[in-house]
């Protein structure tokens, strides 16, 4: 019997190990590894990609969702020299475009006054209402046509947009808190005119008619249009070039529209897109590193020396990874 124990062989499968003290969740969240959207990271969109080993179940949206927001709040504490400067650089063309935020808004208050019952204006008002409650809408269609189909490309595309929404709308809900910006039909008695003004987080901003407003920095609607379609374009340039065109230019039309509308300044909404287009990478990024980690693993079989300790005697063995 003890001749038996000589020589035991441990198999251990892809995906478990014993003692083993990194969780899921701490793996998407480090950073240092730099596969987040600030990386090289390959993503694999074929279609094949998307099996039952990186299907989105209730489970890994949450991890996933929690991850999300960790890395999106506590990005500013990983960043390289290079995204600094990166950033710096968008800071200085955001302060050069503050300069036509007036001069734009009061275009677009120029082009309501004199055209408030244009096709013009009705078509904005509809584009605008895509970047709210309308975008939810959309993407429980997609959702819905990924399932009823099959499509788990689609499927996964769509939860990961979902994600993205969450995630962008968090960030935006904080920086407007932050900022307090005033909104451009913020006009008081004491004003000839709407001023983009940065109030902090204490100042109540109201309209004309003493209505409370939130703050306009950054739009929250573009923010969420461009983190969604950066989802969508990143999942589909490959095999679907038109995808991209076809969600930025979405995008697009709705941060003209809350200009139109007379909701946001422009700075807010180049802000806005920035802020989605960062985000939208981010949940994407995230979730292929979550299936590099879940998939099967491609490395040949390995044999490797071990030692155990049975029945009080120090035996060697095999460990066999297959």
């Amino acid at each position: 019997m003890k001749k038996l124990l000589l020589l035991p062989v441990f198999f251990i499968f892809t995906g478990t190990a014993f003692g083993q003290k990194d969780s899921l969740i701490h793996k998407l969240d480090s950073l240092s590894k730099k596969t987040d959207s600030a990386g090289k990271q390959a993503n694999n969109t074929a279609p094949r990609a998307y099996n039952k080993y990186t299907e989105i179940t209730p489970s890994a949206f949450l991890t996933l969702q929690a991850s999300n927001l960790k890395q999106a709040f506590t990005k500013p504490f990983h960043m390289t020299g290079k995204d600094w400067k990166t950033t710096g650089k968008f800071v200085l063309v955001l302060g050069g475009l503050a300069f036509a935020d007036e001069p734009v808004q009061r275009w677009a208050a120029d082009l309501r006054e004199h055209n408030s019952n244009s096709t013009l204006l009705n078509v904005s008002h509809q584009v605008t209402n895509f970047g709210g409650l309308y975008e939810g809408y959309t993407l429980g269609a997609l959702g819905a046509y990924g399932f009823l189909f099959k499509n788990e490309k689609m499927q996964t595309t769509t939860l990961l947009a979902l994600q993205s929404y969450i995630t962008g709308a968090a960030v935006e809900a904080v920086l407007k808190f932050v900022s307090g910006r005033q909104r451009p039909e913020a006009i008081n008695a004491a004003e000839a005119g709407a001023e983009p003004k940065f109030w902090g987080p204490f100042k109540t901003i109201r309209d004309a008619q003493g209505n409370k407003l939130n703050s306009s920095f950054p739009s929250g609607h573009t923010t969420v249009a461009f983190a969604a379609a950066t989802v969508y374009a990143m999942e589909y340039k490959d095999k679907l070039p038109w995808v991209p065109w076809l969600a930025y230019s979405a995008a697009s039309l709705i941060g003209v529209s809350r200009i139109t509308e007379n909701k946001h300044w422009l700075t807010d909404v180049v802000a806005g897109a920035a802020l989605g287009y960062l985000t939208g990478r981010q949940v994407v990024n995230n979730y292929h590193r979550y299936a590099k980690l879940k998939s099967p693993k491609t490395s040949k079989n390995s044999v490797s020396f071990t030692m155990g300790y049975n029945y009080g005697q120090l035996t060697p063995g095999l460990l066999y990874r297959f």
